[in-house]
């Protein structure tokens, strides 16, 4: 079977692509006259890049021109005070991000794509969910929020992560090379891989289960250490949601090899499968599991494992905008028949003129993202937040963003 041409150079890219690197500091927006219980509510969110807006700048893929589905512009990640760069370089918190409910209410996105439970420093710096400080203005993530919370009225703290510390991108990047660099008949499978299927053991399972529960005691920390009873503020931790569908359900023939280069979709339909029975289920029963096993009183749990159902990257009932005949992403139309998860990207972004980041790939994008902003608001619940389970409610957009049900 012939091979791809520089399938394998553009491939080592993708590993750290997916996890980013940066160096920067960084310090929450000036101190307000208000604090616990007094001022305008705020809606915080903290984590990975799930939560932070990586994939935010593009509403839905195009092969053909990239402008189709440029919602965002190059500063779609620009969160500094002026708008002119990033606090954090490569943490990519997106305009679009579900940070920012509205209705009078502030939100501030304090998550980094890349983040684990607890902060990786050096070069690549990634906050996380603990109380880092390295004198020099660097801060881990619940440190931020403790500062933050002592002079804002944070009513509610949204958390997404575990993903990467179950190695989201070593999986990925298994999986997609398995795809490229074998053929139909002796196909190399990410799922029967004993670097990816040891990620998965119980027993790691329940050591990064124990890591999130502690990350999310922190947070708990943070906010008693600000000044805030627990029933001054909730927790909602949200599950992640299925980025692919099941291999009978992808738009593109597992032979030869349009499932990446046309699609960005690089998965046999079996690891698509187990991605879905397995991968999946078994992160997002660690998320659940430690926010049990936190002991927190004021936690509540977004499920968002089928929110983009009908909407997931290669899924056949959406395309590419050439695929579907839509113009660009302002058309009537595009967010229900346009992907809400961006492709997997590793040769389209070697060069220096392309405008996409590899750490994107296969993240919820603007669509995706806006999605689950709707998802935090219903939580919101007018200030007396609720988990759920939020999936799509119908087509169309309802106040700019894709119509939601959270049950």
């Amino acid at each position: 079977m012939p091979r791809a041409p520089r399938i394998l150079p553009a491939l080592l890219l993708l590993l750290t692509g997916l996890l980013a690197v940066g160096t920067a500091s960084t310090s929450p927006p000036a101190a307000a006259a208000d604090g616990p219980g007094s001022g305008t509510p705020w809606v915080v969110t903290l984590g990975d890049s799930y939560i932070s807006g990586e994939a935010g700048r593009w509403a839905g893929s195009s092969n053909d021109a990239s402008a189709r589905a440029d919602a965002l512009g190059p500063s779609a990640y620009h969160d500094d005070a002026d708008g002119s760069g990033e606090q954090i370089e490569r943490c990519h918190r997106s305009r679009s991000a579900e940070a920012y409910i509205g209705g009078g209410v502030n939100g501030l996105n304090l998550a980094c794509s890349g983040g684990e439970t607890a902060t990786t420093a050096g070069d690549a710096f990634k906050p996380g969910l603990d109380f880092y400080d390295d004198g020099a203005g660097r801060h881990g993530q619940a440190r931020m929020l403790q500062d933050f919370a002592a002079t804002h009225r944070v009513g509610l703290v949204v958390v997404s992560v575990g993903g990467n510390d179950f190695g989201f991108a070593d999986v990925v990047q298994d999986c997609v090379v398995g795809f490229l660099t074998s053929p139909t008949w002796a196909k190399s499978l990410c799922s029967e891989d004993d670097d990816v299927t040891d990620r998965f053991s119980p027993a790691n399972v329940a050591a990064v289960q124990a890591r999130i529960a502690g990350a999310l005691q922190n947070v708990r920390t943070a906010m008693t250490t600000a000044g805030y009873s627990d029933d001054q503020w909730t927790l909602l931790v949200q599950t992640y949601p299925s980025p692919i569908p099941r291999g009978d359900a992808i738009r593109y023939r597992e032979s030869g090899f349009d499932r990446q280069f046309v699609g960005g979709c690089g998965f046999w339909s079996r690891d698509a499968d187990w991605a879905n029975d397995v991968a999946l289920p078994t992160i997002n029963g660690a998320v659940t599991g430690a926010a049990a096993d936190s002991g927190l009183s004021n936690v509540e749990v977004l499920d968002l494992a089928s929110a983009f159902d009908g909407r997931r990257l290669c899924e056949s009932t959406v395309g590419l905008y050439e695929e579907v005949g839509i113009a660009d992403w302002t058309s009537p139309g595009a967010v229900d028949r346009t992907e809400w998860v961006n492709q997997i990207r590793t040769i389209s972004t070697c060069c220096a003129d392309s405008p996409y980041y590899i750490q994107e790939s296969i993240h919820p994008n603007y669509w995706g993202q806006l999605a689950t902003r709707s998802c935090v608001r219903q939580a919101w619940n007018g200030g007396d937040p609720r988990g759920g389970t939020c999936s799509i409610a119908g087509p169309g957009l309802v106040g700019g963003e894709p119509s939601m049900v959270l049950r």
